[in-house]
């Protein structure tokens, strides 16, 4: 009887006879109780010695006893004591021992889990899923057997039965929880992200993130909101591990570089062997190491959501199969009800597996290009923190800003569509398989339509490829500029050029939009072809089978399941292109990427640490800044030791190859112990003055306020608002010159180093300041006296206190001794000295000089006594006190409709219209070829054949055809809107920051500014339009309105509290961006400092700290797109299953071809609906692009720069007389008037010198004459007539002329340095650069006027800067010149010749000079004397000194008197 029972199971008539052919079908018992027990007892039992190995390999630390796993193993004993049940066959006495054993195992599992650390059991969650399915057939028998026979026959199994399923309920329900942390595990965060504590199910179905949206909905979300980044998110975890991959990689390619080059010269090598290390050599180039790299730390992670889209696929494919036996079903009318509510049902389950693996796959993708973005970053970061000086002229900021902006995004876009690249090709050879099932022979039509297609997408995708190429490049221009011209703005606004720069700009911004509407262009007619390929493919199948045999009839199961099969392939199809696109921008992004990662670095031979006698020693060194380089003596260096030569003749040079900047060709270069470094143009941080003078060590208060007193800095202490807490803005922006300098001089002071390489600090201070600090800290009794002080300087006052003096010409040291020395062998140094002082003269003025400066403390500081007291009792200043910079703030509450309305009415009526009548033309296309298809499926077949197929066919053909052509239209439309909105948006933001008083540019970070002109400015290019143009163009038919109108209502409330929190989640991200980018900017242009110092670290650190907080709103936002996706689409689902049942209901009524149509478009409907609206939310988040770039139009505005109908003549001022009536000036509202009370009048041709202790106000006087900053009182005169100013001001700054303390270059031409408008002749450029004394340097040039400036001028000394400055304003040769210490990094030989070709040149003009060399001044008609903002004196240098007040003290002091 058993073994009867046994072979019934296994029959293969079984399944026929009992199961398929009923309508109430049933399992055997025997089945029931063997089979469907066995299952999840075998499941358990093969996996479960994997399972526990992987414990093994995972240990997370022990959970104690929780309330979550007491319950779970009480239920387990129950379960076991109900398993005992003994069965009155044999054959059932194996299922109750196995179930026993089964759970014996799953509480062992569980107790495995709790020792290592599970919290979440996705093992035994899939175990009791499995357990309760298998369940639910005898569930069903036992009820239905209970309603026939009672349950009095036999209770105590019934009972039995009952109360082990309700256990395997509950346990199932107790695995929907994670478990308590393991001890010692709990960190105590902020607010850690919920993921952590999230159960399997709350991940899959993304749960977790509820909380935050609710949040977010309620309330507007602020940064302290957002969770705490993962660890393994963090940039510190991802950097740590790949930086010594990559080091890796780069030292294997210098490997084969260095094999392949002796190969070469050997000649020994096989040619094959040399090829091959040619082909490593392009793979580097084109990044393909750096992929390499990524991948090998990112691979394993990807290759799990890679595994969720394989099932995610296999699911897709199951659901027309599904469908096909659902529509045979229709189609038989003797088939049993419960087999359609049966396919229903398994197409729902089908569908929500779909929709659950795919966006676990997207989650992982996402966090896979999170993680990317954070590696890149922080390998380009520490990349400008260690890459040579001849490779970083290579490789302006803009371009670095780009990488880290537009590349990572390309990047990250990458790793999100790479997958689509091998499995597009493969799902649609499954499709056209399937397709080949249903309609035969037919189906080739489709396999040649889909091979008429990729040729096309692959020639567009190739010159698309080499598009972007192009628009990059003029973005990496664009972007460069638009630094220079934000660092360089002053100058900018002094000379007028702000309308040449914004050509300039506009010309690259053009360049860029040429080459992004071409490309534009081509993937409109990519995404027509795509989103018609459906429509080809059906009509070209379709067309096919019914002309290939009259008896080849199309019914609703061939249309409807091949049309299902044929949207799946749209998938694949539309993204293809897509994928291949994106493959393609990132291989360009890699290449740009490797090849600035690949770039040459700083050798950590070029000096070396070893202790000896000397403090630095150079032997036989030559050095060079790339190529070649000039050679250097021998030199050791004593504790105080002078350079000293002409502009250019190499002093930075010397000090650089001391730090190791430069490449040393030859020598040998010994550093002994720490260094600090006061470069000649002095960095300063956007932070306190405290900061930039601490730089990051512990404030010691006694040692820290005689540092400020030795650098003459407590009187300027007294001047700011919140005294050392007062902050500093970019470059130092509200400070002077001179403060800036000596405030980098205080932190080199501050440091404590054992080597002080000063260059030229001095240059920018007055005389008797300058006196002041060296005898405080560089001279002989200064608190750096018993350290090792190599100076470079123009001063000549300080040269006998000189242990050592070097000159250096042209590169090389000429001479070398003390100062008596080289006087005594009447040398070129003996002759400087006594045609231009009296050695006399300047030893009396030092001695002078010392009794002056005696400020009531005539206590030596000294390094080595100051005691390290840490300060405690710092006085309280208001935080906003001394606040400059302006935070970038995130707005609140969904975008306004004025941004809508701006980026349309930018595009105008005349484009929009049409687009809403082709959308409409579309749409209509779209109904009438879906209807028609059903109509013509449910076509009366007659002797086995349909009529009038011809013309059925016909019509079909053209109303597809008519939808591609409205497609192609409306997405060319929104390109050419995207276009033309981004050209005005971009164009406003750039006049609207260029039109900015410089009060704007003070208070607001470059990053700020960058961050607009790149990141937002490239998602109005491309982020928008892409969103817009899938919205529009995957629209599901409008037949369907009415299942939509289900699915709408559903999906209004997920997305209304959705959009609230990812948009202010946009918002948050871009506003963390900034600090992003003005770090990066701040570390490049301080990079030889930083290093200097040994501050590497602080600063990764700092900007690990900028990325991580920007991720830390990025995460939650790409975690919104997804649970607004898994709940529409689950939404979506239950529409799928009413659209199912309701068809299994009407089976009587409905025909099979309304029924196709309508699953097969609920199936449809479903992703596209859900894509429709994460496409709008998409939109939206990124209109916060158009909010953040129109912010900058509600900011204080200077007026046109041209005026129409002007009073004042062409040629003003024509005398160049300035009178100032009271004039006051202020930096900002709120601040102390810098200028007070200022009367004046400069008589025309009148040469006038403003003297006046560093910060007293004489550069406010210039930029008060130039109406950089607008008159607080007061009013200023021209020529008699009101000075034009801050409204207008580039009518009097093209007829004036400054010479600013910063010389300012941008990168470009010389000849463009000098004259940006092309308004004079080469012969008069040649002669201003005769005058300036730059003739011969220039000559001996390869390029001559073209040599080409870097960024910022930096591959020209300062000195030369200043001069090519000069050259610029003697061409201009205006009425009125304004020189702010034009020539304080210039020798005093270049400098006595410059101020004697000023007085030849500007003879005829009105000349102010803000002198510090004291000298150059004293023929002037007058002198004035600024302090604090007054004019304390003023008259003729001559009578100055008559009347012995301040001006005689400061000539004393300077030996003049």
């Amino acid at each position: 009887k058993e073994r009867g029972l046994f072979q019934l199971t296994l029959s293969q008539d079984w399944a026929q006879t009992y199961f398929l052919l009923t309508s109430n079908p049933d399992l055997t018992q025997c089945f029931q109780n063997t089979v469907l027990v066995w299952v999840p007892c075998i499941y358990l039992w093969l996996l479960a010695p994997f399972y526990c190995l992987h414990l093994y390999c995972h240990d997370r630390g022990r959970i104690q006893m929780s309330c979550l796993c007491t319950a779970k193993m009480v239920r387990l004993h129950t379960d076991f004591g109900q398993c005992s049940e003994i069965q009155q066959h044999m054959v059932f006495l194996l299922s109750p021992i196995i179930r026993s054993m089964t759970v014996i195992l799953a509480l062992c599992i569980i107790q495995l889990e709790r020792i290592r650390g599970c919290r979440s059991s996705v093992f035994l969650f899939l175990f009791w899923i499995l357990a309760v399915v298998c369940s639910l057939v005898p569930l069903r028998a036992k009820i239905q057997l209970a309603m026939d026979e009672g349950i009095a026959s036999d209770i105590v199994r019934y009972l039995a039965f009952f109360s082990y399923f309700t256990i395997q309920l509950a346990q199932l329900f107790l695995c929907c929880f994670a478990d308590q942390p393991p001890v010692g595990k709990t960190v105590l965060e902020k607010n850690p992200c919920p993921v952590k504590d999230a159960s399997f199910l709350s991940k899959i179905l993304f749960w977790w993130f509820t909380g935050l949206v609710v949040k977010g909905y309620r309330t507007p979300l602020a940064a302290e909101d957002l969770w705490t980044l993962r660890e393994e998110d963090t940039s510190h975890k991802i950097i740590s591990e790949l930086e010594q991959n990559w080091t890796a990689e780069c030292a294997k390619l210098q490997k084969q570089e260095k094999a392949l080059a002796s190969g070469v010269a050997l000649g020994s090598r096989l040619p094959d062997q040399a090829q091959l290390l040619r082909k490593l050599q392009k793979e580097q180039s084109s990044g393909f190491f750096l992929l390499r790299t990524l991948a090998r730390k990112f691979g394993p992670y990807f290759l799990t959501g890679t595994l969720c889209i394989i099932f995610h696929d296999a699911f897709m494919f199951a659901i027309p199969q599904v469908l096909s036996l659902l529509l045979g079903f229709m189609r038989d009318e003797d088939a049993p009800l419960w087999k359609g509510y049966f396919y229903a049902t398994l197409m729902f389950l089908l569908s929500c597996l779909q929709s659950l693996f795919n966006h676990q796959y997207m989650y992982t993708c996402f966090t896979v290009g999170m993680r990317v973005k954070t590696a890149v970053m922080g390998l380009v970061y520490r990349k400008s923190l260690v890459i040579n000086s001849a490779a970083r002229r290579t490789c302006t900021v803009g371009e670095i800003v780009n990488l880290v902006s537009a590349d990572t995004q390309k990047l990250m876009d990458f790793v999100v569509y790479f997958n689509a690249v091998w499995l597009a090709p493969i799902e649609i050879a499954l499709c056209l398989f399937f397709l080949w099932q249903h309609l035969g022979p037919s189906a080739l039509a489709g396999i040649a339509t889909v091979i008429l297609i990729f040729p096309l997408n692959g020639f567009i995708a190739k010159k698309r490829s080499k598009l972007q190429e192009i628009q990059m490049k003029f973005m990496d221009g664009r972007i460069r500029l638009m630094n220079e011209i934000l660092n360089g703005i002053k100058i900018l606004k002094f000379y007028a050029w702000e309308k040449a720069f914004l050509e300039q700009v506009l010309g690259y911004r053009e360049k860029e939009l040429k080459a992004l509407k071409k490309s534009q262009i081509l993937y409109s007619i990519s995404i027509a072809s795509f989103n018609s390929s459906s429509f080809l493919i059906a009509f070209a199948m379709f067309g096919v089978y019914v002309m290939l045999d009259d008896r080849n009839v199309l019914d609703a199961q061939k249309v409807f399941v091949s049309m299902a099969l044929i949207n799946i392939l749209k998938t694949p199809l539309s993204q293809l292109p897509f994928a291949i696109s994106t493959t393609m921008q990132a291989v360009v992004s890699l290449r740009r990427l490797g090849k600035y990662l690949c770039s040459e670095e700083l050798k950590v031979d070029n000096v070396s640490k070893a202790p000896l006698s000397s403090d630095v020693m150079i032997e036989n060194g030559t050095f060079s800044w790339s190529a070649e380089g000039p050679p250097s003596s021998v030199c050791h260096v004593v504790p105080l030791l002078l350079v000293v030569g002409h502009v250019g003749s190499g002093k930075s040079s010397l000090l650089s190859a001391m730090l190791g900047e430069t490449e040393k060709r030859s020598g040998q270069v010994t550093v002994k112990g720490s260094v600090a470094y006061v470069p000649q143009q002095a960095w300063i941080q956007n932070a306190t003055v405290q900061d930039n003078i601490i730089f990051g060590r512990e404030k010691l208060k006694t040692w820290y306020h005689r540092v400020l007193e030795a650098c003459a800095l407590l009187p300027d202490l007294d001047i700011l608002p919140a005294g050392d807490a007062t902050e500093i803005g970019e470059k130092g922006l509200n400070l002077s010159g001179g403060q800036k300098q000596r405030v980098s001089l205080a932190r080199a002071v501050y440091r404590k180093a054992d080597v002080y390489l000063l260059d030229d600090p001095l240059s920018a201070v007055d005389a008797h300041v300058g006196q002041h600090i060296f005898d405080k800290v560089i001279g002989p009794k200064g608190v750096l006296r018993d350290k090792t002080r190599i100076l470079v300087t123009h001063g000549m006052s300080f040269l006998p206190q000189a242990d050592l003096i070097l000159v250096l010409v042209d590169g090389e040291i000429t001479e070398s001794g003390s100062y008596q020395e080289l006087l005594s062998r009447h040398g070129a140094f003996a002759d400087f000295i006594h045609t231009f002082a009296s050695t006399e003269r300047k030893e009396s003025a030092i001695q002078r000089g010392e009794e002056t400066f005696q400020l009531g403390d005539t206590t030596n500081t000294n390094l080595q006594n100051m005691e390290p007291v840490s300060e405690t009792d710092q006085e309280q200043v208001p935080e906003d006190l001394g606040k400059l910079t302006v935070v970038d703030k995130a707005r609140t509450g969904r975008v306004r409709l004025e941004m809508y309305k701006k980026y349309f009415k930018t595009i105008g009526l005349a484009i929009i219209i049409p687009i809403v009548f082709l959308y409409a033309f579309q749409q209509g296309a779209s109904l009438a070829y879906n209807y028609w298809l059903s109509m013509w499926a449910d076509d009366p077949v007659v002797n086995g054949t349909q009529i009038d197929t011809d013309l059925k066919l016909t019509v079909f053909g053209a109303l597809g055809f008519a939808q591609g052509i409205a497609i192609f239209g409306t997405t060319v439309a929104i390109s050419i809107c995207g276009i033309i909105a981004s050209r005005h948006l971009h164009m406003d933001l750039l006049i609207n920051v260029l039109r900015s008083p410089m009060s704007f540019f003070e208070s607001t970070p470059s990053g700020n500014l960058l961050n607009r002109f790149a990141k937002e400015i490239d998602a109005i290019d491309c982020m928008v339009p892409d969103g817009l143009k899938m919205m529009l163009t995957l629209s599901a038919p409008a037949w369907f309105h009415s299942l939509k109108l289900v699915f709408y209502f559903s999906t209004v409330g997920y997305r209304a509290s959705t959009v609230a929190t990812s948009c202010q989640l946009r918002r948050l991200e871009a506003v963390s961006r900034s600090p992003i980018y003005t770090h990066f900017n701040e570390t490049v242009q301080g990079a030889s400092v930083i290093r200097a110092f040994g501050e590497q670290s602080r600063f990764i650190l700092q900007a690990n700290e900028r990325v991580d907080f920007n991720q830390t709103s990025y995460f939650p936002r790409f975690v919104a797109t997804r649970w607004l996706a898994v709940n529409l689409e689950f939404v979506g689902n239950g529409v799928v299953l009413a659209a199912a049942i309701l068809s299994v209901m009407g089976k009587s009524t409905l025909s099979p071809g309304i029924v196709g149509l309508a699953v097969s478009h609920s199936l449809q409907v479903t992703g596209i609906l859900s894509w429709i609206v994460r496409s709008w939310t998409d939109v939206e988040n990124n209109i916060v692009s158009v909010e953040r770039v129109n912010e900058y139009a509600e900011t204080a505005k200077e007026a046109s720069w041209t005026i129409e109908g002007s009073s004042l003549p062409t040629a003003w001022p024509q005398k160049g007389t300035i009178e100032f009536q009271d004039y006051g000036l202020q930096y900002r509202k709120g601040l102390e008037l810098a200028l007070k009370g200022i009367t004046l009048h400069i008589r025309e041709r009148e040469k006038v010198g403003i003297v006046g202790r560093t910060g007293a106000g004489k550069s406010s006087l210039a930029l008060g004459i130039f109406r950089i900053l607008e008159a607080a009182k007061g009013k200023i005169f021209i020529d008699g007539k009101l000075s034009p100013g801050f409204h207008h001001i580039n009518l009097l700054n093209n007829s004036c002329c400054p010479l600013s303390q910063d010389p300012v270059l941008f990168s470009g031409s010389l000849r463009m340095n000098l004259d940006p408008f092309d308004t004079y002749t080469d012969e008069e450029v040649w002669s201003s650069l005769e005058l300036a004394h730059l003739k011969n340097f220039v000559s001996n040039l390869p390029d001559k006027l073209n040599h080409e400036c870097s960024e910022g001028g930096e591959n020209l000394s300062l000195g030369q800067r200043q001069l090519v400055c000069l050259a610029r304003a003697l061409l201009r040769k205006t009425k009125i010149l304004v020189l702010d210490e034009a020539t304080a990094a210039v020798d005093l030989e270049t400098d006595t010749l410059i101020q004697s070709t000023i007085r030849t040149q500007f003879e005829d003009c009105t000349v102010l000079t803000i002198a510090h060399r004291l000298n150059t001044i004293m023929d002037y008609t007058r002198v004035i004397v600024m302090d604090r903002g007054h004019i304390s004196e003023m008259d003729s240098p001559t009578n100055l000194i008559a009347q012995r007040g301040q001006f005689y003290r400061m000539c004393r002091e300077a030996g003049l008197v």
